[in-house]
């Protein structure tokens, strides 16, 4: 049964949805991958709320054998220079880029006073398979090597995946970081249950969605048991840092974070779930127009500031 969204979610986020809708419509998944980056792009510069006061940001580029990856650092002027926040976009591994999430990645720069590095990967299908991971390892490895501090792993949705499958790979090579924070992400909890199905055709983003951009990142492969793809098939959680994943309740993607979070706890590993009532998928964008949204982007932040810290969030 298909929840009532018109009494779980407020006013202030139904404007932000029709918003969205208005530029980005549901049926948008099913456009030339050309016409839908061209969309998402314009709707993430109508959605820009500019960047705080004291933010010196460099826009320079990740040198690897075979290509460039561009990223965007953000320094505040009273700088914390106890960690670095190395941040992956959302877009389903099709949509996005450094602009896209620009002001997020500003702001949260300007709350933590963490200097904060965002990743432009390499996107689908034009380079699907592991190539968004692979210049993820690349990041992280210009991170940990060129500013010689702790790193704090962050993304949302794909981004989220992609700070997770990260994580799990230099974990196991006893060169992981000190915490991540996974907001709304997708990470393999069964699609045949929870969320998956109560949400299926929740605003803003539907199992459907999520089984599209998931077959165009892996070539339409069941990657299912793959943790470079996903996170939950990992054989092991015990190399993973202090974890904090906050989903949103109207979102097929919920049950990935409890799952997730209850995995890594078994094995020992400090990890809090936290669901955002009434929120939709990419309500960070939200955070102008919701209360809600605004509430979870500064637990979203002091989740980062405790995690850079040391600590369990």
């Amino acid at each position: 049964m298909t929840p009532d969204y018109t009494r779980l979610i407020d006013a202030e986020t139904w404007g932000f949805i029709n918003r969205t809708n208005a530029f980005y419509p549901p049926e948008a998944v099913d456009w030339p991958i050309e016409r839908n980056r061209e969309v998402y792009d314009r709707m993430a510069r109508a959605f820009h709320a500019g960047r705080p006061p004291g933010i010196a940001v460099e826009t320079t580029t990740v040198e690897t054998p075979s290509h460039v990856i561009p990223i965007r650092i953000y320094s505040a002027e009273r700088g914390n220079d106890r960690a670095t926040i190395l941040y992956f976009h959302g877009g389903g591994f099709v949509l996005g880029g450094l602009d896209s999430h620009d002001d997020v990645c500003a702001e949260f720069c300007a709350a933590t006073g963490l200097a904060v590095v965002s990743v432009d990967y390499r996107l689908a299908p034009e380079h699907g398979g592991t190539a968004a991971l692979e210049d993820a390892i690349a990041a992280y490895d210009w991170v940990t090597a060129g500013l010689e501090r702790p790193v704090v792993l962050a993304g949302d949705s794909a981004g989220g995946n992609l700070a997770a499958c990260l994580a799990d790979h230099v974990g196991r090579e006893g060169r992981g970081p000190i915490g991540q924070a996974l907001i709304y992400p997708l990470l393999g909890a069964d699609i045949d249950k929870g969320s998956y199905l109560t949400h299926a055709e929740a605003p803003l983003l539907t199992t459907r969605d999520v089984l599209y951009y998931r077959d165009v990142r892996s070539g339409g492969i069941d990657c299912s048991n793959d943790p470079r793809f996903t996170p939950l098939a990992s054989s092991s959680f015990r190399h993973l840092p202090p974890t904090v994943v906050v989903t949103a309740q109207c979102d097929p993607l919920s049950s990935d974070g409890e799952v997730y979070c209850g995995r890594l706890r078994v094995e020992g590993v400090p990890a809090s779930w936290h669901e955002e009532e009434g929120l939709p998928h990419s309500f960070l964008r939200a955070r102008g127009m919701s209360s809600r949204a605004r509430a979870a982007m500064e637990r979203i932040t002091q989740a980062l500031t405790t995690l850079a810290a040391g600590k369990r969030a």
